[in-house]
């Protein structure tokens, strides 16, 4: 069962967060399977790392020069999981990253 081996955060994500697919999961079976893209690059600054939809990622194609696309996807019932696709997507234009911005996050530390 190694390869059920899901980060809880990964889990949690794709419980809340997770696109349904219609793919079956090729461990238990279960029509639970969902996909998840995380975005990273330079150019994001703050908001690298987060969760994008397909609808968001094509606005983002425009509006930053370069950065890539990890999907993934994880089966809600047994946790199994697997790195789909990892891609690059921008409009070429070198940009600086967003300014920052002060999170909940932020005044839990300061």
């Amino acid at each position: 069962m190694d390869a059920c081996d899901a980060d809880p955060y990964l889990r949690r994500a794709a419980k809340f967060h997770g696109e349904r697919t219609d793919r079956a999961c090729p461990v238990c079976k279960s029509r639970k399977m969902v996909e998840l893209r995380y975005t990273f690059g330079d150019q994001l600054g703050q908001y690298s790392g987060r969760l994008k939809s397909l609808e968001e990622l094509r606005e983002m194609q425009s509006e930053f020069g370069e950065f890539r696309v990890y999907e993934v996807e994880v089966c809600n019932d047994c946790g199994w999981n697997h790195l789909v696709a990892s891609f690059l997507l921008g409009d070429g234009v070198n940009r600086r990253p967003p300014r920052k911005v002060r999170t909940i996050e932020d005044e839990k530390v300061g």
